[in-house]
This record gives C-alpha cells, sequence and structure tokens, in this order.
C-alpha cells in the first residue's frame, strides 16, 4: 500500500493520471460508494464458511485501486510494476481494474466514439475518403536471440542493425496519430517487401485516390500504385529527378 505522501504526490500530479484533484475527489464520491456496494452484494451472495468480515482485510483501499486503474489506462502500465508501486500482490491490482474500470465506464469515462479502423483496406478507404495524406514506415523491435535449432534462425536479424529482431509497418495520418500497425514477422524482410505482402499494392491500386508519404525503403511503390506511393528521387536522379 502506497503512504499517504505518495498518494497525496500521485493526485497532485496531473501528468501520472490525467486528471486534476478535484475531478479524482469526484470520482472517490460518486464511483466510491457504487465500489463497496457492488463488492458487499458479490461477498453476500457467496456461501460462506466464515463469518461476515472475518480473514484478511484489504491491502488496497479504493482510493489506490482508483489511482491504479488511471496510471494503467493513461500509461499502460502492467500490473506487475503496478503491484511492485502500491506493495501488492499482482492479483490485487487485477482484481483491482477489473472492479473499477466498469464503474469508470458506467459513469461515462469510456473512449469517445468514433472511426474504428481494424484492417489495412478501411485505412487506405479511410484516408481516401477523408482526403488526408498517409505516412507509412517499418519499426524493429530487438528479440532475443531465437534458440539454437530453430528453424529459420536466421531471418530475425536484420540487414540495417545486424541485430535479432521483429520488423511491423506502421500506417499513421499526417498529424501523426496511429491508424494501423501490422503483425511481427522477423526483421530480415524489406520494408517494400513487407508492404508488397500485406497487399498494400493492390489497395492503394484498386481502391480511392490517396497519397500515401514513405522513405527510400519503399521505393519503387510509387511506380506500381500509379503515383501513389510518394517517396524521395534515387540516388541516381538526386540531381536531375524526373518529374
Amino acid at each position: 500500500m502506497v503512504g499517504n505522501r505518495a498518494r497525496a504526490l500521485i493526485i497532485q500530479s496531473r501528468q501520472i493520471t490525467g486528471l486534476s484533484p478535484e475531478v479524482i475527489a469526484e470520482l472517490v464520491a460518486e464511483v466510491g460508494p457504487l465500489w463497496h456496494e457492488r463488492h458487499q452484494a458479490g461477498r453476500a451472495s457467496r456461501p460462506r464458511r466464515r463469518a461476515v468480515d472475518a480473514g484478511a482485510k484489504h491491502k488496497l483501499v479504493f482510493v489506490d485501486r482508483l489511482l491504479a486503474t488511471l496510471v494503467h489506462l493513461r500509461h499502460g502500465a502492467t500490473h506487475d510494476v503496478l503491484a511492485c508501486w502500491f506493495g501488492v500482490d499482482h492479483s490485487t491490482i487485477t482484481h483491482a481494474i477489473g472492479e473499477v474500470r466498469p464503474l469508470l465506464s458506467e459513469r461515462g469515462c469510456t473512449i469517445s466514439p468514433g472511426v474504428r479502423l481494424h484492417s489495412l483496406a478501411e485505412v487506405v478507404d479511410y484516408l481516401g475518403a477523408s482526403g488526408q495524406t498517409g505516412i507509412i514506415d517499418g519499426t524493429e523491435i530487438r528479440v532475443r536471440r531465437p534458440a539454437a535449432g530453430r528453424k529459420n534462425r536466421e531471418k530475425f536479424i536484420s540487414g540495417k542493425n545486424k541485430q535479432n529482431a521483429v520488423k511491423s509497418m506502421v500506417v499513421t495520418d499526417a498529424d501523426g496519430r496511429l491508424l494501423f500497425c501490422s503483425p511481427a514477422q522477423p526483421a530480415s524482410c524489406a520494408d517494400i517487401t513487407h508492404a508488397r505482402q500485406l497487399g498494400l499494392v493492390k489497395l492503394l491500386a484498386d481502391g480511392l485516390v490517396v497519397e500515401i508519404l514513405a522513405d527510400a525503403g519503399y521505393q519503387g511503390l510509387g511506380a506500381q500504385t500509379g503515383g501513389r506511393v510518394v517517396t524521395p528521387p534515387h540516388r541516381k536522379f538526386k540531381k536531375d529527378a524526373p518529374d
């Protein structure tokens, strides 16, 4: 359990929870009684072998449960990290977030309704329909060296960084908002090859007119998509680049 001083610092720092102390106080006043009521109802509905209130007491008061949930939602902190921070077990944090998050949702603390893009095809259609410019790039994440004897072990070696990694293709709009992130695959695959495997060429050629900005790793897609993928000119055209 965090101390009073640490709890006060968390509440006062808007960068940690994303909410002002006044809003947190309102949530405690509104959601706290609901959590206590549901918790007591759940205990009363179970067959008991001991007297009421016998057994272990809560190690995490409601305020700390609320703060842990807010930090998890804002920063994506894992349950293990929050457990170390609040001085409780991993399961306690899991139960706390599982209890508090639905209550926040019922109060209206949810993701605002809007466009939901579930595939690369939907992203391309969205960019074309809204007239926005997209940006694509490949990102690599280092991983442990695959175990000896694993099939295709060398495929994880990145040609760029010469390290074991996996790669994903990311699509954003011109404002940098993430629209799509592909499943990861071994990093030896070239960026342009990965884009082709994901079907980007066919989607751009057959879909709405859309402009996609890309780096030199995607040179060649422009000719295959009718100029819809814009890349830097090739080195040999550095001085006199064709129109």
